[in-house]
């Protein structure tokens, strides 16, 4: 199948990609504050990992159902554009929901249904970009992904600090504070106009008669198992990098917030110095995504004078892993900030330069299939991480989750390495024979 051939201005692929935007910005809220939610509703460190299971779960079980069946799909509204815009309105729905939770499985279920929305919106709309941009200009267009993403995830992770600092006040004993209950509110609001937004400005392209024909092929699951079996090599290379990668960030994800509020706040949940900590959680969690943000314009340039993807994500998660390893040298709440520069020079690449190595060297026709196989690479470790860690804390470490974060830094440098069997030409290959076929 040819892939498209014209070249889109910037202004369009803003607006093809703007819906990340909101897609961050309720999983940057999901990612900087639940640990504490389920802390605040009575959960230890050492349950934390098997309460965040639900999350990567779902993309297991959604992901290629959803890719399968993008592929397939052909409405008035479009391709791709039915699945984002179902799972905006059911994940908006769950962000107003989460801060209302009153016991632990009711937070763990509402997780559960925020993360398939999710992933409802987040694969199909990576599908959606590869769809419309020529092979030249995919680096540029998951390098704008990363600048919204990094946007959308600043003003999340440091909302209920910003509130805060406005003078929204919990009263002391209340349970999951104001602040933090009014961000989620905002956050339902922005992920649903932001994924609007694209579905109103972008259309997608009529069918092909090879997509019509795709319509009415094979079953799912036999589709699935076909697809599983004939991953292109780059791909299965690709995994690896994937699987440690995303090991470290859910290291990260699962541990910083509540690690910093007891080691360098000194706080216990329930009390003010383990509610500043949270906050300032929230603040390293905004920093990295501002230095992602910034650094998408970085890689933007870069891409445009011909440095290696490989090159440039190997950087990136080199920066990502020290930047991490660092977080235990510190004992003031600035020194964190440091760190957070090295994760969030990594998070850029991690949120661009893979996508753009798998898109040119996957078939077009099957491109919302193989981005949600891509996934998961992206929960198998998480799924680790979830039945894992917790016993790792509480009997090997234990209870002390610091080590924890210096592992991510560790998984992320073992990443790096292994990005180095990933050939770069042979996706340039790939590509080529795609574009002849």
């Amino acid at each position: 199948m040819p892939t498209p051939s014209r070249t889109l201005s910037y202004a369009a692929i803003w607006n093809m990609s703007f819906g990340f935007f909101g897609i961050q910005f309720g999983f940057g809220l999901q990612m900087a504050n639940m640990s504490a939610i389920y802390q605040y509703l009575g959960a230890s460190d050492s349950t934390l990992p098997i309460l965040w299971l639900a999350a990567p779960m779902t993309g297991l079980l959604v992901q290629p159902l959803i890719g399968h069946y993008s592929d397939r799909t052909w409405t008035r509204l479009g391709r791709r554009r039915p699945y984002f815009l179902t799972g905006a309105l059911l994940a908006s729905a769950a962000l107003i929901a989460m801060p209302n939770a009153s016991s632990l499985w009711m937070a763990a279920g509402l997780l559960w249904v925020l993360d398939a929305s999710v992933n409802i919106s987040m694969e199909p709309f990576r599908a959606f970009v590869g769809d419309l941009l020529p092979s030249e200009q995919r680096q540029m267009g998951f390098s704008m992904q990363s600048l919204l993403i990094g946007l959308g995830a600043v003003l999340s992770s440091a909302l209920p600090w910003l509130l805060a600092q406005l003078g929204v006040v919990s009263l002391p004993g209340e349970g999951i504070p104001r602040t933090v209950q009014l961000a989620f509110y905002i956050g339902s609001a922005v992920f649903i106009l932001s994924v609007l937004y694209t579905v109103i400005t972008t259309k997608e392209h009529p069918p092909t008669e090879e997509q019509k024909l795709l319509v009415h092929s094979e079953g799912a699951l036999r589709s699935i198992l076909t697809g599983l079996l004939e991953m292109p090599r780059t791909m299965r290379r690709l995994a690896v990098v994937q699987f440690f990668t995303w090991l470290g960030l859910f290291c990260m994800w699962l541990y910083f917030t509540p690690t910093i509020a007891h080691t360098v706040f000194g706080g216990a949940p329930g009390t003010p110095a383990y509610e500043r900590g949270v906050e300032w959680g929230g603040v390293c969690f905004s920093v990295y995504n501002g230095v992602a943000a910034l650094a998408a314009f970085v890689l933007v340039i870069l891409s445009r004078r011909g440095i290696s993807t490989r090159a440039l994500h190997r950087f990136g998660l080199c920066c990502a892993g020290f930047g991490l390893l660092s977080v235990m040298l510190w004992h003031q709440p600035w020194q964190l900030l440091i760190s957070m520069v090295g994760v969030g020079i990594g998070w850029a690449t991690i949120l661009s330069m893979p996508y753009a190595l798998l898109a040119n060297a996957i078939p077009a026709e099957r491109m919302g299939f193989y981005m949600g196989v891509f996934n998961f690479f992206i929960v198998i470790p998480q799924i680790v991480a979830s039945l894992g860690l917790g016993l790792v804390v509480h009997l090997v470490l234990k209870d002390s989750s610091l080590p924890v974060i210096a592992g991510g830094g560790v998984c992320m440098l073992v990443a790096a390495l292994a990005l180095s069997w990933v050939d770069e030409g042979e996706a340039k290959e790939s590509e080529a024979a795609a574009a002849e076929s």
